[in-house]
């Protein structure tokens, strides 16, 4: 018996927010007293897998053989992984790929699951978010295995423990090839991926047009920080999808987010709600986004932003 961690990876490295799902491992280890096993699945593992070796896990599984993630062959993997380690507990963050694995790890090993963990009771017990986060629910899990998606928010970051787990390699062809995986487009950028970046500067419909995107840019740009967006904002076609911050978007707590523009809908607010200091423009006093805001401005964001950025680029230059 133990409990078996999935870790994402991109471009042959450990994605910082998978890191969590180590924290949530060590915390149900010490409620069960089990080991934790780690995964990681993919090609050209040697540098990822030395890497993971540093987090106290038991073993490393470097699962290789598949090019790409698709849920059917990394399914496939993680019930041979499972098999082999005997593992009672499979736990991945609640990412695009965690919550399009773990239900299908769950119905192959005939296990129950409960999804946005937020925090471990004992071996059986969770507490886990409901209806965007205004219910926090405690739910029981008593099938003899368990799958759980973690809320990368609610738990730290790993850190290294010292020490070296024992590695091993095992090679894989996934038997249905009904469909393949051919390649990946993503939006390319020179700031800080979203969910793991310190700082998140995101723009609401209050910008009023595209072309006006570029006054948040630029105070990203003076910040070091990731541009996020509401839902409006993406479902008008103003930004990719890979900038909405939301329940149906990413999750994200940097050290500072700026609200520019957002009114604070209750399906935004559950995607940041965790940030460390939360800062708020806009021109509505009664902006709900004002309700969680540590500091609000209420201000025409077309005067207060570039305003802003200008006096931070001086602090910058030391002017």
């Amino acid at each position: 018996m133990g409990i078996l961690t999935f870790l994402e990876l991109k471009d042959g490295q450990i994605k910082k927010g998978s890191l969590s799902a180590i924290t949530c491992a060590r915390n149900l280890a010490e409620k069960t007293g089990l080991k934790y096993d780690i995964v990681i699945i993919g090609d050209n593992l040697e540098k990822a897998a030395e890497e993971a070796c540093e987090f106290g896990a038991k073993t490393v599984f470097a699962v290789k053989g598949i090019q790409g993630y698709t849920a059917e062959s990394y399914k496939e993997a993680i019930e041979k992984v499972i098999n082999e380690s005997g593992a009672k507990y499979f736990i991945a963050v609640g990412t695009s790929v965690g919550k399009d694995l773990a239900p299908r790890v769950a119905a192959r090993i005939g296990a129950g699951m409960a999804s946005e963990i937020i925090e471990v009771l004992d071996g059986e017990t969770f507490k886990r978010l409901m209806y965007a986060g205004n219910i926090i629910a405690t739910v029981k899990i008593k099938t003899e295995n368990k799958v759980l998606t973690v809320r990368g928010t609610a738990f730290d970051k790993a850190e290294k423990s010292g020490g070296k787990s024992d590695v091993k390699f095992i090679e894989i062809q996934p038997s249905f090839n009904k469909k393949r995986f051919i390649k990946v487009e993503e939006t390319k950028s020179t700031r800080p991926e979203l969910t793991e970046a310190q700082v998140v500067v995101s723009v609401g419909r209050g910008i009023k047009d595209p072309e006006n995107i570029k006054i948040v840019d630029e105070l990203a740009d003076v910040l070091g920080a990731a541009l996020g967006a509401s839902r409006a904002v993406v479902d008008a076609g103003w930004l990719p999808n890979d900038y909405q911050v939301g329940q149906t978007g990413k999750t994200v707590a940097p050290q500072l987010y700026i609200a520019v523009g957002i009114s604070g809908a209750i399906q935004h607010v559950a995607g940041m709600k965790d940030s460390k200091v939360i800062v708020a423009i806009n021109k509505d006093p009664e902006a709900p986004i004002f309700q969680i805001a540590d500091v609000g401005l209420v201000a025409d964001l077309f005067k207060a932003v570039p305003e802003l950025t200008e006096k931070l680029k001086k602090l910058k230059e030391g002017k």
